[in-house]
């Protein structure tokens, strides 16, 4: 799981460091990433840097969600479903000069499907059986049973093609193939990256790019009035956005996001494993009071694990409405008048606030709520690793992850057969309407079983300045994809 961090730490702004041509530009960020190897780390920020700007996969995903080819150009499927038959592109350079083959591609996938693997997202290559390099520029991938998703799999940042030379030291100095390459890290400040002028693809308008790490909120408004950022894909403090819209300098950018927010819930926590207490807990909470208050306005309510925007995503907020009395009803019969608990909030300002708005809609119809605010390592340690919590609230941001809930010993401890018979159909699914139709089903049973508290899907919020384009809009993917950025004016 990947998910989107924020925090409260105070950044001082020194003298400008923005871009004074048209050819380059400095992106504000809310969280420095960890390292800037994306094979070796969860943080969605890693992905926000390097991205499609210096690492690339067989396939990669669009602006609009789509899988399109990489440094795959093309590929055949067996008839059987189990066999892809990659033509990798020609003429294709590391950073480092060393050339790009299918030998680099087998190297890659090896490396991340290993025991030893050190990847966030093992799941993406459990499926293959064998990796073969039959020529320089043919890569072909057996697969143990026929997977629907191998080729949306291979567009995750996870699975970018590294070389062996390089691999062990991407984490602080990441050699890729993309049309930007990394220049310089200044800690706790920015990453720079420089035009890659050796790209096999259409060459990128800016000549360099700058991340700029700001977290605090006001400090990110001020960065942003002031020109040291040029833009704020995120943006972390959407009530000031009015602000922005009415200044003809700037363009807000509003968008979705893979973000499912929910209010997680320990299904094998005492009162949490009856169904009646989620359900009533479901109908406690008024979505729309929580997107008004934790984040003024912007958002879409869902009622599944499933991105509005997606042509599968099945509406299913009717069956959690908000009904406080209903909600008083069901705890009745479940005996669970007067129950406490545990509420551990992760530090985004989604959370913390969202956090304070649903603990009011549980207390209002009778549960008690122990509010708990903790740092990322706490919560990735004692919720998300240790399952020590009754409920908590976080953005899910990868793209369609709704298997997750197929996988018993995640976070949220949900375990039914008949849901993971559908993952395992949709697994040996090609056809596309087959595949909705499963989805579909997917979506029903989750919320029908009322796992977690379904509040709303994150909007991706964003500022820039008016003379830029070329920025994406949604984000089907965590990333900050400046191929086809440039300056208009």
């Amino acid at each position: 799981m990947r998910i989107l961090q924020t925090t409260a730490l105070a950044l001082v702004l020194g003298t400008s460091t923005a871009f004074a041509t048209t050819t380059e530009i400095s992106i504000g960020m809310v969280l420095e990433p960890p390292n800037l190897d994306p094979t070796a780390g969860a943080a969605a920020a890693i992905d926000e840097v390097v991205y499609a700007n210096v690492f690339e996969g067989l396939t990669r995903f669009g602006p609009d969600g789509s899988v399109n080819p990489g440094l795959a150009e093309s590929w055949e499927i067996s008839d059987d479903g189990t066999v892809y038959t990659f033509h990798l592109r020609e003429g294709v350079t590391f950073h480092d000069g060393t050339a790009f083959t299918a030998e680099d591609a087998v190297f890659s996938l090896d490396r991340a499907r290993a025991e030893d693997s050190t990847n966030a997202q093992p799941a993406l290559f459990a499926g293959i059986e064998r990796v073969e390099a039959t020529d320089d520029t043919t890569l072909v991938v057996t697969l143990s049973a026929p997977d629907g998703s191998f080729l949306f799999n291979m567009a995750w940042g996870d699975a970018v093609m590294v070389a062996p030379e390089s691999a062990e030291t991407n984490a602080t100095n990441p050699v890729g193939t993309g049309p930007f390459a990394f220049s310089e890290w200044v800690q706790g400040d920015r990453v720079e990256l420089t035009r890659n002028p050796d790209y096999w693809g259409e060459a990128v308008a800016l000549e360099a790019a700058s991340f700029r790490f700001i977290s605090d909120p006001n400090a990110a408004f001020a960065a942003l009035m002031a020109g040291d950022v040029d833009a704020y894909p995120n943006f972390p403090a959407p009530e000031t956005l009015t602000q922005f819209e009415a200044d003809p300098r700037f363009n807000v950018i509003v968008g979705s996001t893979e973000g499912e927010t929910i209010l997680s819930t320990n299904n094998e926590a005492e009162h949490l494993s009856d169904i009646r207490v989620r359900q009533a807990i479901a109908h406690a909470i008024n979505r729309q009071d929580i997107i008004d208050g934790a984040m003024f306005g912007y958002g879409t309510p869902i009622g599944t694990h499933f991105a509005p925007h997606n042509p599968a995503y099945v509406d299913l907020t009717d069956l959690s409405p908000h009904d406080p009395d209903r909600a008083r009803e069901l705890l009745a019969e479940a005996g669970a008048e007067g129950i406490s608990l545990r509420l551990m909030l992760p530090p985004p300002s989604y959370a913390r606030r969202g956090g304070e708005i649903v603990a009011a809609q549980l207390r209002n119809v009778g549960i008690d709520v122990e509010v708990s605010n903790l740092e990322w390592a706490q919560w990735l340690e004692q919720v998300f690793q240790g399952h020590d919590f009754d409920l908590t609230i976080v953005s899910h941001t990868e793209p369609m992850d709704i298997g997750i809930y197929a996988r018993d010993d995640y976070y949220f401890q949900y375990d039914n057969p008949d849901f993971d018979a559908v993952m395992d159909e949709l697994s040996a699914t090609t056809d596309p309407a087959a595949r909705s139709e499963l989805l579909e089903q997917a979506q029903r049973i989750i919320a029908e079983d009322y796992v977690n508290g379904y509040l709303f899907q994150l909007a991706k919020t964003g500022v820039a300045n008016a003379d830029i384009a070329g920025l994406w809009e949604n984000s089907p993917t965590q990333a900050n994809d400046l191929t086809a950025v440039r300056w208009t004016d």
